[in-house]
C-alpha cells in the first residue's frame, strides 16, 4: 500500500467523513473535520503500528477519547491498511463493525470510546502498566475533546499521570472551542486551559492543530520532553476549528449533530473539499466532484448562529398561577390553559 502524506490522509479522512455521515445519517461531522489533521499526523508520521498485525506488542497504543468522532479513526485505519476502504460505506449500518462511536471490535482499535471522560484514565492505565512491566518500546497516545475536559475523571487522570511520572503518555486536545450545543465558554468556562494542565504537572505544548509542520514538531518535542527529568506526561493543545475545511460548517454548532443531507449540503461539501484536494490522491466516491451541484437559496438555514445561548429563550405561560389551597393542604393547582 502506498504511504500517504499527512496532508493526503487528512483530506481523505474529511472526504470519508462526509460520505460516511451522509450515507448513514450519522452525526458529528464537525468534530470529524476538526480532528482530521491530528489523526492524519498520528497515523502517517508518529504512531508505530503494523496494519497486518494489529496486536503487535511493540505498537504504540492509541485511544480516541472523543469517540463520537470515530469516523475519523475508521477512515485513517482503512487508508492505513487495517481493513478495506470499501467497508467504510457500512458506517452505522445494522451488523456493521463501524459503530457510531469507536468500537474495539475493529482491528487497530485498542479501546471502545463514546462515554466522554474515560479515555485518558484508560490511557493512564496502559502507560502505568508499561512502566511497571519495564516496557520502553512503545508510548500511549490519547486524543480528547476540549468540551470533554468538563468531566472530573479527566482531571483525576491528569493528577494520576503526573504523580506516577507517566512520561510515556501524550494527550492531544482537539481544542475547537465548541461542545454539544454551544461554545465552551458559554457552557463551562475552560480558559486559561494551558495553565490548568501546567498546574496539574504536565508539559504543555500549544499549537495550530491544522498546521502539519507545527503538529510534527509538537510530537517530536513530546518525545524529547519524555526524557527530561523530572519525568512528566505531555499534553498538546491543538487549536482547531470545528467543521474545518467546509466553509458553512466552520464554527457552526449545528454540525455537531447534523450530517450533510442530499442536495446543496452534500454537493457543496464535496466540491469545497475538491478545491483543497492534495495532489497524488483520488476521491473514491466522486472523482470529478459534483458537476451540477445544487446551491443554497436565501431560504436555506446557512450562516446563522445555532448556539444554545443564541437560540434558547425560555418563556412561561402568563396565565400560570398558584391557586391557594385549603388550610393545611399541600395541594397546588396550576392553570396552564392559554
Amino acid at each position: 500500500m502506498k504511504k500517504l502524506t499527512s496532508e493526503q490522509l487528512a483530506w481523505l479522512i474529511r472526504r470519508h467523513g462526509v460520505e460516511m455521515t451522509h450515507l448513514s445519517g450519522g452525526s458529528h461531522i464537525g468534530a470529524i473535520m476538526s480532528v482530521a489533521d491530528i489523526i492524519a499526523m498520528l497515523y502517517s508520521n508518529v504512531l508505530n503500528y503494523k496494519s497486518d498485525n494489529p496486536k503487535w506488542n511493540g505498537r504504540d497504543r492509541f485511544i480516541l477519547s472523543k469517540g463520537h468522532a470515530g469516523a475519523s479513526i475508521y477512515a485513517a485505519l482503512a487508508e492505513s491498511g487495517f481493513f478495506p476502504v470499501e467497508e467504510l460505506k457500512t458506517h452505522y449500518a445494522n451488523g456493521s463493525r463501524l459503530s457510531g462511536h469507536v468500537s474495539h471490535h475493529l482491528p487497530g482499535v485498542d479501546f471502545s470510546t463514546g462515554s466522554l471522560g474515560h479515555g485518558l484514565s484508560a490511557a493512564c492505565g496502559m502507560a502505568y502498566a508499561a512502566k511497571k512491566d519495564g516496557l520502553t518500546d512503545h508510548r500511549v497516545f490519547v486524543v480528547l475533546g476540549d468540551g470533554e475536559c468538563n468531566e472530573g475523571a479527566v482531571w483525576e487522570a491528569a493528577l494520576f499521570a503526573n504523580h506516577f511520572r507517566l512520561n510515556n503518555l501524550i494527550a492531544i486536545v482537539d481544542h475547537n472551542r465548541m461542545q454539544s450545543l454551544d461554545f465552551n465558554e458559554n457552557t463551562f468556562e475552560l480558559e486559561d486551559f494551558a495553565n490548568k494542565w501546567n498546574a496539574f504537572g504536565w508539559n504543555v505544548i500549544e499549537i495550530n492543530g491544522h498546521d502539519h509542520k507545527e503538529l510534527k514538531e509538537a510530537f517530536n518535542k513530546s518525545k524529547e520532553y519524555g526524557n527530561i527529568v523530572p519525568h512528566k506526561p505531555t499534553v498538546i493543545i491543538a487549536d482547531t476549528i470545528k467543521g474545518y475545511g467546509i466553509s458553512f460548517m466552520e464554527n457552526d454548532i449545528l454540525w455537531h449533530y447534523r450530517f450533510p443531507h442530499d442536495g446543496w449540503e452534500y454537493d457543496c461539501s464535496v466540491n469545497e473539499l475538491h478545491q483543497s484536494m492534495p495532489r497524488g490522491i483520488v476521491d473514491p466516491y466522486t472523482p470529478n466532484g459534483i458537476p451540477n451541484p445544487k446551491m443554497p437559496t436565501k431560504t436555506d438555514d446557512i450562516g446563522n448562529d445555532h448556539t444554545f445561548s443564541k437560540t434558547w429563550n425560555t418563556t412561561y405561560p402568563e396565565k400560570m398561577r398558584r391557586v391557594e389551597a385549603k388550610p393545611g393542604s399541600r395541594e397546588f393547582v396550576h392553570n396552564t390553559s392559554l
